[in-house]
This record gives C-alpha cells, structure tokens and sequence, in this order.
C-alpha cells in the first residue's frame, strides 16, 4: 500500500469519525460507495481492536465498546436504592461522617428523627436527608440499600454496618470506630467498633466513598483516550500497508 493510498484511507476514516461525533450517518449514494464506506468502517475496527488488544471486527467491535461505554456510567440518583450508589446529591462517605458528628449528643429516642431525640435509624436516615439523600426509615429496608461491602477491612467511612437480626445500625467513621445512637439512657457517640465479620448481616456503602471525576473531567478524559486510541489505529494501518 503506498503512501498516498494510507493518507486517503485515514482522511476517509476522520470523515467517520467526524460524522459519527455529530450523531449523524451520511446515507450512500451507490452500492459501490456503501461497500467502500463499510470497508474502512470495518479496517478502522480492525486496527483499533488491535491497538487495544480485543477481538472482533467491524460493527462487532463498535457495539461492544459503546455498550461498555453505557454500562460504566455511574447512576444519579438522590434516592437510595438496592445494587446502586446514590451519586445525584454529590454526597461522600466523609460528608456522611461530617454531618452525623452534628447529632451526637442527642439523646436516643425510639422512633426519633429529629435533635430533640432519634434512634438509630432515625439517626441514619436523618443524615442521609441532611446531604440531600432518601433513605428508608427501619433498619432491614436499610439493609437492602446501596451496594454490598465484602468485610469490615473494606469498609470506608460512611458505610453502614448492621448487625445479624437487623436490630441495629451503625456508621463507620473510620480507624475501627462508629457512630450510633445506642439504645435509651445513652445519647448519640463515637465508640470503638465491637462488631466482628462473624456478627454482621451486611455492611452498605449508600454513597461513593470518594468524590467523582466531574463531568468536564470525565468528558475531557474520555476524548483524551478516544484520540489516543484513534491514533494508535491508525499508526497500526500505516504499518501494516508498509509492510505489504
């Protein structure tokens, strides 16, 4: 393949690519431009897959990589739910930790959601209402929020953790300590953490740990790496038409 055979395949190529950015499909004009059209469509696919080390040509190859696209797009929800963190209130674990230190002291009243006295739901749901979150208000629809954490070496602070019987509910704050309000007589505190694994029913992680990428970020990220990966194709067609 010559020189100027390479160039104009990559110029077609940017022409694709710049229509598929826009949303929109040039429709052919003839069968012979159709098949010319799907060719480079399926070489461009070719060469990508093999700069990033997948398999499978043409649309294949294009299908697989947009569903991975879609399926790695965080939820945004301000509404706690099961399998999902709740990203649409912006909320941190370490936001969930701040805003509970605001209530201890309180005293633990049962069926309380307020400073004048909580229990240890109400605490947990009125923290979560705090940063812009829904929570249900009893600990086993609790339990079934966010998505799982495997063990207590992979808690993060603002996990919750509640215990076998689902008869309590605790927030991690980090360094093995948790904060909750006990039980009448006691007020909400930070206390050494006493549950082992063996104790727990499930510990629920209701909001990221750690803040995300913002979308500009991510939006800059994501066409940083298209470009590379766009690029890497097309230095793998160059060399393979030297090659011949």
């Amino acid at each position: 393949m010559s020189v100027e055979a390479v160039l104009s395949r990559i110029s077609e190529i940017r022409s694709q690519i710049d229509t598929l950015r826009g949303g929109s499909a040039a429709a052919t004009s003839s069968s012979s431009s159709a098949g010319s059209t799907s060719a480079s469509s399926s070489a461009f696919a070719d060469a990508l897959a093999t700069a990033t080390g997948t398999t499978g040509t043409g649309t294949a190859t294009a299908a697989t990589a947009a569903a991975a696209a879609t399926s790695s797009a965080p939820a945004t929800s301000v509404d706690a739910g099961a399998g999902t963190l709740a990203t649409g209130s912006g909320a941190t674990g370490s936001d969930v930790v701040a805003d509970a230190k605001k209530y201890l002291g309180v005293p633990y009243v049962f069926g309380g959601t307020t400073t004048a006295g909580m229990d240890c739901s109400g605490l947990v749901q009125t923290v979560f209402k705090d940063l812009g979150v829904t929570m249900p208000r009893v600990v086993p629809d609790q339990a079934k929020m966010g998505v799982e954490v495997g063990s207590l070496k992979d808690a993060q602070p603002g996990d919750l953790i509640i215990p076998k019987g689902e008869g309590h509910v605790v927030i991690y704050v980090g360094d093995g300590k948790v904060l909750h309000a006990p039980r009448p007589g006691k007020d909400v505190r930070i206390v050494d953490n006493w549950y082992s694994d063996a104790d727990i029913a499930t510990i629920r992680r209701i909001v990221p740990a750690q803040a995300s990428a913002t979308p500009a970020t991510t939006a800059t990220t994501a066409a940083s790496s298209a470009t590379d990966l766009q690029t890497a194709a097309l230095l793998s067609m160059m060399q393979t038409g030297s090659a011949a």
